[in-house]
């Protein structure tokens, strides 16, 4: 029976059922004395909704009408809307937008901290918590000195100066807790730079790199560094649909609500309380790759962390403010595409096993084989089900099989060999060709497009839940974040 024929209230009612329910009350009495800022890099509302109607689907198979399944943080009951450009573009990056948020000033793509001069820095929410007497901790699940969690904590001319941002990170006596993924520059561009463990232990860090150490953090491991023992590409945790496959296969890994829960463990016994960012890194990382399945799994991982909050907020349910955001939308998602008219089947997507990046891996062996197609394209069925054969809803057409023959072709060649025109820039991206090809056909069947590999600038939700939320309704800047944060904790900015 097809959807358009469904009764009406069958329809609306089968769409309610996944919302989520509205939390708690608008703005709980007092100050904000415990802190959780959630970025969800590059996610906005088409991410989040793409994971809402992709997680409805699969608990509610068999139903005839879209389910949708709320996150923990859209049933917030405040809701406000941010727009990002930053000082020079409306399509802005990760330093300029979480730099915007942390310090009510709007700077360049690429600075960390600074005005767009690059020589006059900003003094960010966590300096004036940590001048307060909380305690400052900052989870991502990217690297530690990638460009949001940098900005808790670093000024930078430019996000790319990893191995400075880090020593301040370390040196500077802000943070009580850095976790999540490691280092990208660990021993600097220079001989002479010194790796930054034996600098972090210098500085009275203790480091934990194992997860049953991690699981085990506690107030009284003082100021800690965690670094997950499995890190992946770019110094990451792992992407969650690889962690799962992980988990499933009988192996360990942490995820990033276990990484959120060890924070509260080392900071809820400050007198004075805590402010913690928790960054859903790799939610950037996927829409960039167009692998929106690998986009989804993220989004499910900040939410994961994000309950990790709330059930301490139960405990604490006067004195706690939790807000959800992105800093930019990243890839220009759609739900609806053209060939597929206006059939979105979100059920095509659970036949992908792997990231993007895991797929790379299997490339790079067959690549190293220099196999042919036909066993290609078996890789391609077994991990994305996409296929020649009858199943007509992942079948691949003429057009679609030159695609990846094509790709394939391309990824044969060595990199600096390759020639990319316009229409291979507007294919592969800075991707590995088989791979981004493989995860766009998927998306495409599924009934869902992106439009860029890079950033838009799209306006994104901001939910807000508990003590002093009331601040983050209504439409505003950016900057305007920063100072919703200083009222609900009670603090005024220096002059």
């Amino acid at each position: 029976m097809s959807v358009k024929k469904l009764p009406a209230l069958l329809l609306a009612a089968a769409l309610l059922a996944g919302m989520a329910p509205a939390l708690g009350q608008e703005t709980a009495p007092g100050l904000a004395k415990y802190v959780f800022f959630f970025i969800g890099d590059g996610m906005s509302n088409p991410q989040t909704t793409a994971a809402q109607y992709y997680n409805g689907t699969m608990e509610n198979r068999e139903s005839e009408a879209p389910v949708s399944k709320g996150l923990s943080f859209t049933g917030f009951p405040v809701v406000g809307l941010q727009l990002t450009p930053d000082a020079t573009s409306f399509a802005p990056d990760s330093a300029a937008t979480a730099t915007a948020m942390a310090t009510g000033q709007k700077t360049t793509s690429g600075t960390v901290n600074y005005l767009p001069d690059e020589e006059t820095p900003l003094v960010t929410i966590t300096q004036y918590a940590w001048e307060a007497g909380m305690k400052i901790g900052v989870v991502t699940s990217v690297s530690l000195d990638h460009a949001t969690p940098a900005v808790q904590y670093a000024r930078a001319s430019h996000r790319s100066d990893y191995y400075d941002i880090a020593l301040q990170g370390l040196s500077n006596g802000l943070l009580t807790f850095l976790g999540g993924g490691g280092f990208r520059q660990p021993e600097g561009r220079r001989q002479d730079k010194r790796n930054l463990l034996d600098i972090a232990r210098e500085n009275g860090w203790r480091i934990v790199n194992d997860n049953q150490g991690i699981r085990a953090i506690s107030a009284a491991s003082g100021p800690t560094l965690a670094i997950v023992p499995d890190l992946a590409g770019g110094n990451a945790m792992q992407y969650e649909v690889d962690r799962l496959a992980i988990i499933n296969g009988g192996g360990d890994s942490l995820s990033l609500a276990e990484m959120t829960r060890a924070a509260i463990r080392a900071l809820e016994e400050g007198e004075e309380g805590f402010f913690l960012m928790v960054e859903g890194g790799k939610i950037d990382w996927a829409a960039h790759a167009n692998d929106v399945l690998t986009m989804i799994h993220e989004v499910n991982a900040l939410d994961a962390a994000v309950s990790e909050a709330l059930e301490f907020a139960r405990i604490h349910p006067d004195e706690t403010l939790i807000v959800v955001t992105g800093d930019h939308e990243t890839g220009g998602l759609s739900l609806g595409y053209a060939l597929t008219g206006y059939d979105v089947r979100m059920e095509l997507l659970r036949r992908q096993s792997m990231s993007f990046e895991a797929f790379d891996r299997v490339v790079a062996e067959l690549r190293r084989k220099e196999a042919g197609f036909d066993e290609v394209l078996r890789a391609i069925t077994q991990n994305f089900g996409l296929t020649e054969d009858s199943d007509r809803s992942l079948r691949l057409t003429g057009r679609e099989m030159k695609q990846l023959q094509d790709a394939y072709a391309m990824n044969l060649l060595p990199s600096d060999e390759r020639d990319y025109g316009d229409e291979e820039k507007i294919s592969y991206g800075d991707y590995q060709p088989l791979s981004v090809t493989v995860v766009r056909i998927l998306a495409r069947k599924a009934g869902l497009n992106f439009s860029t590999f890079a950033h838009t600038g799209l306006t994104l939700p901001v939910y807000a839940y508990g003590a002093g939320s009331g601040h983050f309704s209504g439409l505003y800047d950016n900057t305007e974040i920063f100072r919703h944060f200083m009222a609900a904790m009670g603090l005024s900015p220096r002059e």
